[in-house]
């Protein structure tokens, strides 16, 4: 599968009182990846919303190794690591511009219609083009 790879600066309203990544802000980072997985596949969620299409995070195991601190450099590395009819599995890592790994998470993404607030299949066209990058 294809990894994404999104750098992101850690600025002071990322971190906590000593300077540290307060570890929600994880999460941020990890669905900041997430949206730019999809983008270089040119879908785009505003436009999936419309259709009173969205993708809804159901599950999410986390865990925090190491900490990064304000003003570093990180990457999100972002994988689908298993495609179903709707839903998406993502691997995330993020990693200290030195490359060691700080916090790394999968993340159970449904796809829901927004009407009736229940699961629905993922569009034909986002299925392809994502099997296609396999």
């Amino acid at each position: 599968m294809l990894i994404s790879t999104l750098p992101v600066r850690i600025y002071y309203e990322d971190t906590d009182a000593g300077g540290i990544v307060y570890y929600a802000n994880y999460l941020k980072f990890f669905e900041r990846g997430r949206t730019e997985f999809l983008r270089e596949f040119n879908i785009e969620q505003d436009l999936l919303l419309v259709e009173n299409i969205a993708f809804v995070v159901k599950k999410v195991e986390m865990d925090c190794i190491k900490s990064a601190r304000f003003n570093e450099l990180i990457s999100v590395n972002t994988e689908v690591v298993s495609l179903r009819k709707a839903s998406l599995l993502f691997k995330q890592q993020i990693t200290h511009e030195s490359g060691e790994l700080l916090c790394q998470a999968t993340t159970l993404i449904a796809c829901v219609n927004l009407k009736k607030m229940k699961p629905t299949a993922i569009p034909a066209e986002i299925i392809e083009v994502i099997s296609r990058a396999s």
